[in-house]
């Protein structure tokens, strides 16, 4: 692929996955993006040895270790603010998402039809994986509330794929903690007039038993942070 001279910025908030992590940045490793790549790994105190792991890394990657769980939320926002590319996404750190998709995310970028691209996982697809059908009428109902409220219509604000330049990130201002990443930045990216495209993605989904860590709990709260940035916050 030929280079451009921009930079990718790739945060991967890990907590306790020691079973997917050395893979994943094998694959992010691996794939060419024609940009040049910077990873930037935050720990959230992990405790099953993925903080000890991610030692090996430190001469090719940028590590920030969070001194107590802060939330992946929180772990995100520090490494964006570590962050020196010329585009941002979030990669998670298990292996749901392939690397090879970002791929697709770059091209609306680069040929200034986006300042944000989301990865589907709802749009059409001859490869589509089992979902658990309880989270995947989660994922849908918070998608929908967020297109109410932004008047925006998007298949998948849920996803971990989002890619966007930083000029439109220095736009908005983050402040959560846990898992309401997604759609408090969805949010300001609406409130920002971003002009967003949306690609499909591959997905892989991991079960509660290989360490998925959404709860329901997170959904309710989720929808509490699309109303109240979308209309208590300036």
């Amino acid at each position: 692929m030929t280079q451009i001279n921009k930079k990718i910025s790739i945060v991967i908030p890990v907590y306790n996955e020691i079973n997917t992590i050395a893979t994943l940045i094998k694959r992010l490793e691996d794939v060419d993006l024609g940009l040049e790549k910077e990873i930037i790994i935050v720990d959230n105190c992990s405790t099953d040895g993925t903080r000890e792991l991610l030692i090996t890394y430190q001469k090719r990657h940028t590590i920030i270790y969070q001194e107590r769980n802060m939330g992946m939320s929180n772990s995100i926002r520090k490494g964006l603010a570590a962050s020196t590319g010329d585009f941002l996404m979030k990669q998670d750190g298990d292996l749901e998402y392939d690397p090879q998709d970002i791929k697709k995310l770059i091209q609306p970028l680069l040929n200034d039809q986006a300042d944000a691209v989301y990865g589907s996982r709802f749009l059409t697809s001859d490869n589509h994986a089992a979902w658990n059908y309880r989270h995947l009428l989660g994922n849908k109902a918070l998608t929908f509330v967020s297109n109410i409220v932004t008047n925006m219509y998007l298949t998948d604000m849920e996803t971990c794929y989002k890619l966007y330049t930083r000029e439109l990130y220095n736009k908005v201002t983050l402040k959560s903690n846990k898992f309401e990443f997604e759609p408090e930045i969805t949010i300001q990216f609406a409130k920002a007039r971003a002009r967003i495209r949306e690609v499909s993605i591959s997905y892989s989904p991991r079960s509660y038993n290989e360490g998925k860590k959404v709860k329901w709990s997170d959904g309710v709260h989720a929808i509490w942070t699309i109303l109240k940035i979308a209309y208590f916050s300036k």
